[in-house]
């Protein structure tokens, strides 16, 4: 990734760079997995990064988080994000640097509405978001593209065909990227209605409709649905229901006397998120007044962690705002790579969401203060729905998920593209299909690690050494 202020780059060096960056790694060399993830008996040991993870969370939600992994491979490498980091910085990397989303998985991805109401799709999660070598995204997502394959009843062959698709089209994808205006590349987003007619083309008709279930579902994924799904009005005043643990109103939560001064604290939170937006959009958030706030349990990887709901009103009852204010804690990739310090963990989420999505949430900012358990958190705010949704994953077969893989693929590309240098990393990839079939090696033999490890998680569980709750 570019520094500020970095000095001018011709494309001549540019191209250098790229050329340069492949002598010391081939990119063929990318499809090395580290020493020890497929034997077993080594020093690695991906449970006790997971349990780690849980001293910082909320105790009597962790169950659920290791619950919600258990479930299936996939479920357990979503929540897996830390011990895939350990495994890549012991790989060889390109030393291309871009802003990562960090946690690429299949699952990250999905559609959401702009602030033109059109439908986007992009990448959508980022909760670990870094600096880093722009192969560790691609990794991240070839291989949950494997797992995702073979949790869906495809075999080898065909996982491996569906990451190496992935890949090519992310090579391709940066090579036209390359060419284009420096403009015309920053601009360039996907939009359903384009960027997965390609997905109908080849896939069955009951998969078809499903997926175009799947985008009009997205666009009732709003405030006043999600107002009816989570909402109660009591004594004619409307609040969060009650559903614990998966979501608790705050005044079940604290002793009476400390609720008001709880909202109290809330307001002036706001006021801090408030300055953490640009100007105009803070005007709209002034048309808002907030009515009440639950804890909300959200994800796989993420629960535990603090997140909350935030009901607002606008002209009354009927017209109103959710927002999410979820905990960001520090990245996982941090520990493994020389990027850079952040004062605000929330801060470093937003930033990093902005550069990466071609546009993003209006009410996007970030807020950190000392919380109900007395201890200091950074917190990044966004809203809860708006268009908001995804391709269920496990309703694909071989041909859409194929398909679906490389729009996911492009899409990447045009991330990276923002904070990289997209003639460098081309000149990188080269226009052989040697980068495509590394990650293909990669993604199939990590899948198998996944599904290990995944089954060690379990067999822990079952014997009592790891605590989990498999109802939510």
């Amino acid at each position: 990734m570019m520094p500020a202020g970095a000095d001018y780059l011709s494309i001549t060096e540019r191209v250098a760079s790229g050329r340069a960056a492949r002598r010391r790694v081939a990119p063929g060399d990318l499809g090395e997995v580290p020493p020890g993830v497929l034997d077993a008996g080594t020093h690695r040991d991906p449970m006790e990064l997971l349990l780690q993870q849980a001293d910082s969370r909320v105790p009597e939600l962790v169950p659920i988080r290791h619950g919600r992994m258990a479930r299936s491979p996939f479920t357990f490498y979503r929540g897996a994000a830390l011990p895939m980091a350990d495994d890549l910085s012991r790989t060889p990397h390109s030393g291309m640097t871009v802003q990562l989303c960090g946690d690429a998985h299949l699952s990250n991805f999905g559609f959401f509405a702009t602030p033109e109401r059109r439908l986007a799709f992009d990448v959508n999660d980022f909760d670990e978001t870094y600096p880093g070598p722009f192969e560790w995204d691609v990794k991240r997502l070839a291989a949950s593209l494997v797992v995702a394959a073979l949790d869906n009843g495809f075999g080898r062959k065909e996982g491996k065909a569906v990451a190496r698709e992935c890949a090519r089209e992310y090579r391709e994808t940066m090579a036209a990227q390359a060419d284009l205006g420096t403009l015309d590349s920053w601009y360039s987003h996907t939009e359903p209605a384009g960027s997965l007619d390609g997905i109908r083309q080849t896939i069955n008709a009951a998969t078809a409709k499903n997926l175009e279930k799947q985008i009009k579902k997205a666009w009732r994924h709003n405030s006043l649905q999600a107002l009816s799904k989570l909402t109660t009005v009591t004594d004619g005043k409307v609040g969060f229901v009650s559903s614990p643990p998966l979501i608790v109103p705050v005044e079940e939560l604290l002793e009476p006397t400390a609720i008001e001064g709880a909202y109290a604290e809330l307001h002036g939170r706001l006021r801090d998120f408030r300055e953490t937006m640009p100007p105009h959009h803070r005007v709209l958030l002034d048309k808002f007044e907030l009515v009440a706030m639950a804890r909300k349990v959200v994800g796989v990887g993420s629960v535990g962690t603090r997140a909350w709901v935030l009901l607002f009103r606008g002209k009354g009852d009927g017209d109103p705002l959710l927002l999410q204010a979820k905990e960001a804690q520090e990245s996982v990739l941090a520990r493994y790579l020389g990027g850079p310090e952040h004062l605000n963990q929330g801060e470093r989420v937003v930033n990093g969401q902005r550069l990466i999505q071609a546009v993003s949430d209006v009410f996007l900012g970030w807020d950190s203060g000392v919380g109900f358990d007395g201890v200091y958190r950074d917190f990044y705010l966004r809203q809860l729905r708006d268009g908001k949704g995804s391709v269920v994953i496990e309703t694909l077969d071989p041909a859409a998920l194929r398909a679906y893989g490389r729009v996911c693929g492009r899409v990447l590309a045009y991330g990276h593209t923002r904070s990289g240098d997209p003639v460098a990393i081309s000149e990188y990839l080269g226009s052989t299909d040697e980068f495509d079939r590394a990650m293909g090696r990669f993604a199939i033999r990590y899948a198998e690690c996944n599904a290990r490890d995944h089954a060690t998680f379990v067999a822990a569980i079952d014997r009592g050494a790891i605590a989990a709750i498999a109802d939510y």
